[in-house]
């Protein structure tokens, strides 16, 4: 018997064609089909999918959804995975695939770019590459790329018949099929597409503007007509004289009109700062967090208020969709459930609100004392720290 019988397992090549479709996930109705008709330059493709709409690759192109997608997608990916009793509430052993759900890369390496799916096109896949031999849930993915993805509904266009990777259909449940998680939104290369592009508009001008070396301008000729052929050599001199020492020279019947405007009055930077908000509106991320200017001038606590409200407004719907979506029957069995640790990573940063809590618990007798110098990471003894608070 094989290391990977032994433990149950099965990989792609190895597993039998004949694996029980067991829990085998529902595809999903088609959520934003009454709202995805766009004509012109800008199409809906369907579900999960855009046709000659903006790209990921050119949203990214604008700092500011830059910064929108790093702030949800890694701090998403940084918080731990763990898993409960639903009875009882307590945690229990987390299953191997929770703590690395693609074999090649790290978990939080997974994570962020599920988070990034769903931002950006609001559904993500996880491919499913090895399965538990005793009830055929999965114990492996690989993380697949939107755009690779493509799908084939019914005759309403209501429901999803099947998923197509790289043009080629994927089984309904087993080894090679898809989990796709449904985010709680449209993704904004949909919802915000106008925004997107003249954001890039803006940061395109802006790019002309430092990268040319001349004003835009015309020569006036204040003499007699010339020939065409010197009025070209007088075009190129004047350009490669500029070019090259930065200053050209005119005869006195030519006169250089200067037409273009500085940045300061095409109002460059109002206008980037302008999206630089509304495409924070868009993320639905604090304008602040967008601004060094203002993250310098907060004060601690106002930090922690913030924190707070960015993990409530913010990362909550990417918190649940991933959490429901990991919880469901046909990758956890129906007595547990899927939770980000979020207080191990963000209550721990304020100690008095920790603290409090702790005490609260003390004297309501939700824990003893042993209890609580562990939640703090402390030996029974109280002489330093366990295991569990160096991992965090």
């Amino acid at each position: 018997m094989g290391l990977l019988e032994t433990l149950g397992l099965r990989t792609r090549a190895e597993a039998p064609a004949s694996t029980p479709k067991v829990r085998a996930q529902l595809n999903p109705p088609v959520m934003d089909a009454p709202y995805g008709n766009y004509y012109g330059n800008n199409a809906w493709g369907g579900y999960g999918s855009y046709v000659n709409a903006i790209t990921r690759q050119n949203a990214m192109a604008i700092p500011s959804v830059v910064r929108c997608r790093n702030l949800i997608c890694n701090t998403v990916a940084a918080i731990p995975l763990k898993t409960y009793d639903k009875a009882s509430g307590k945690e229990i052993p987390n299953m191997p695939w929770i703590e690395q759900l693609d074999k090649r890369q790290p978990r939080a390496v997974t994570l962020a770019w599920l988070c990034d799916s769903l931002l950006m096109y609001g559904v993500a896949y996880l491919r499913v590459e090895e399965l538990y031999a005793d009830d055929n849930r999965p114990s492996s993915f690989e993380w697949i790329q939107n755009d690779r993805v493509t799908t084939k509904f019914n005759a309403k266009s209501t429901v999803i018949d099947y998923y197509m990777v790289d043009s080629v259909r994927v089984p309904d449940s087993g080894i090679g099929s898809l989990v796709t998680f449904q985010a709680l939104n449209q993704g904004i290369l949909l919802t915000s597409l106008q925004t997107i592009q003249a954001a890039l508009n803006i940061e395109k001008a802006a790019s002309i503007a430092s990268e040319t070396p001349m004003g835009s301008g015309y020569i006036k000729n204040n003499g007699s007509d010339i020939p065409e052929e010197e009025v070209q050599g007088i075009l190129n001199s004047w350009k490669n004289a500029r070019n090259s020492r930065g200053t050209a020279y005119l005869t006195q019947t030519l006169d250089y009109q200067s037409v273009a405007f500085s940045p300061k009055d095409m109002m460059y930077n109002e206008a980037k700062q302008y999206f630089a908000t509304e495409l924070a509106r868009v993320c639905n991320v604090p304008a602040w967090m967008i601004d060094a200017e203002v993250m310098r001038s907060m004060t601690y606590q106002n930090i922690i208020d913030a924190r707070k409200d960015f993990m409530a407004y913010s990362l909550a719907p990417f918190i649940s969709a991933i959490e429901a979506r990991l919880s469901m029957d046909d990758l956890t069995p129906r007595t547990q459930e899927v939770r980000f640790a979020v207080d191990d990573t963000f209550l721990r940063v304020d100690p008095l609100a920790r603290l409090q809590v702790i005490q609260q618990m003390l004297e309501l007798q939700l824990i003893d004392l042993d209890q609580a110098k562990q939640m703090e990471g402390l030996a029974p003894d109280g002489s330093g720290l366990t295991n569990d608070a160096l991992n965090l």
